[in-house]
């Protein structure tokens, strides 16, 4: 398992708006958490927040990684997160922690960052 590539091709999907690709990369209980929302649960829940997220609020999501670094199944990043909103665009600087299960999955996906350039936008 290659971690560090697992996590680049998870980014990449979200720029091709695929969320069945998004959906997929995790595991059944996964726990996705913008750390200033309520965190999503299993894959129902993560691909309710993504249809309504991608469906609605942004209409594209371009994810540039300036750092990432790997040990074992965990993968830290900090990126910068370009939305493309009805407003414009908001460029949103995130740190993100993904816990990977041994199969590459991710078991679990937390995003660091501050609302305030996001509902600015709004």
């Amino acid at each position: 398992m290659n971690a560090d590539q697992i996590v680049r091709d998870f980014c990449a999907s979200w720029e091709r708006g695929d969320i069945d690709a998004i959906v997929d990369a995790f595991t059944e209980d996964a726990v996705y958490h913008n750390i200033p929302m309520q965190p999503c649960v299993g894959k129902d829940a993560i691909r309710i927040f993504l249809e309504g997220f991608l469906g609605g609020m942004a209409s594209s999501v371009r994810f540039d990684i300036r750092h990432q670094l790997v040990a074992g199944n965990l993968v830290m990043n900090e990126r910068v997160d370009t939305l493309a909103m009805q407003t414009g665009e908001v460029a949103l600087p995130v740190c993100g922690v993904f816990e990977l299960d041994p199969s590459g999955k991710i078991r679990a996906w937390r995003d660091y960052f501050d609302m305030a350039p996001f509902t600015a936008s709004a």
